[in-house]
């Protein structure tokens, strides 16, 4: 058996490289069993080939230059979350296409006896939807930025700690919309809303671009958005209070708005609350896994 301290410690796969490629992996595995129901077959398997060759390729160069240490350790973790996203509206509906928001809708009656989104409109005001659909955006930035502000400080196991949990947040709430697909309400549940949010060119603007940019990939269960955005604020505050002071009113506005805004049924909202503790269990518990089994911290391999 090989002694891994002859290895050098940046050769190693750190838990949040492991994560992708396993991930990525799993989805290259899934397109493979169903190869001739996905158009786009060929296609994906070389997105989820390109993921993981790189991913490798990260690993075994090292970070020999800084510029290489911000690809490694930000710009790829970002660019593939994005990438394996964006591919799941190619996959989902091929793999399990029975929606299932009338099961969320009906599990949202059973508990409230209306209709959340529809009972919302009583207090719809055009300045509560523009803070809310800009408090929804800040999903897109919380993790970047508590991330960055780790690595800035040079609290390397910090770091990767906090990207592999995030990281395996994300590729957890992805195995969810292939189980439990679902379009949401502002799709599912247009028929039923007797008004249009009201707000002004700034909500509209972020509604817009929103849709163009994220289309329908009947990804409503769990709340990816209450997952990460809960996740991220209970990292900060075991990593940094100060953080979690600071994100924590954007976190309580952003899961208010994924019902408010239509974007989530509640219960929605629940599995993207049962999602964070999941990842936490199953994180913590692999981590410290790792670090006992390679005989140093996360730090070590930064």
């Amino acid at each position: 058996m090989s002694d891994t301290n002859s290895v050098h410690p940046a050769l190693f796969f750190r838990p949040a490289d492991t994560v992708t490629v396993a991930f990525a992996g799993l989805l290259f595995c899934l397109v493979m069993i169903f190869f001739r129901q996905i158009p786009a077959a060929s296609m994906l398997l070389v997105i989820y080939a390109s993921v993981i060759v790189f991913q490798c390729a990260l690993v075994r160069i090292g970070p020999v230059t800084k510029t290489l240490r911000v690809v490694r350790d930000i710009v790829f973790p970002v660019v593939s979350i994005l990438i394996i996203f964006d591919s799941l509206g190619l996959i989902v509906h091929h793999v399990n296409p029975q929606d299932l928001d009338h099961l969320l809708i009906r599990l949202d009656w059973l508990v409230f006896g209306a209709h959340p989104t529809v009972a919302i409109e009583r207090i719809m005001h055009p300045l509560l939807t523009d803070l809310l659909q800009i408090a929804y955006t800040t999903y897109y930035f919380l993790p970047v930025s508590i991330g960055v502000v780790l690595w800035r400080q040079g609290r390397h196991a910090a770091f990767s700690y906090f990207v592999f949990m995030i990281l395996l947040c994300f590729y957890l709430s992805y195995i969810g919309y292939l189980l439990f697909p679902a379009l949401g309400p502002r799709y599912a549940m247009a028929h039923l809303q007797t008004a249009d949010l009201p707000g002004s060119m700034i909500s509209h603007a972020i509604q817009t671009t929103l849709n163009q940019l994220e289309g329908v990939k009947r990804d409503a269960f769990p709340s990816g958005h209450t997952g990460i955005a809960v996740t991220a604020l209970v990292l900060a505050w075991r990593l940094d209070r100060r953080l979690f002071r600071i994100f924590l009113l954007p976190v309580i506005l952003l899961v208010a708005a994924t019902v408010y805004c239509r974007y989530h049924y509640v219960v929605d909202v629940l599995g993207g609350l049962v999602l964070v503790v999941v990842t936490l269990v199953i994180g913590d518990v692999y981590y410290k896994f790792w670090e006992k089994r390679h005989g140093h911290s996360a730090s070590d391999n930064a």
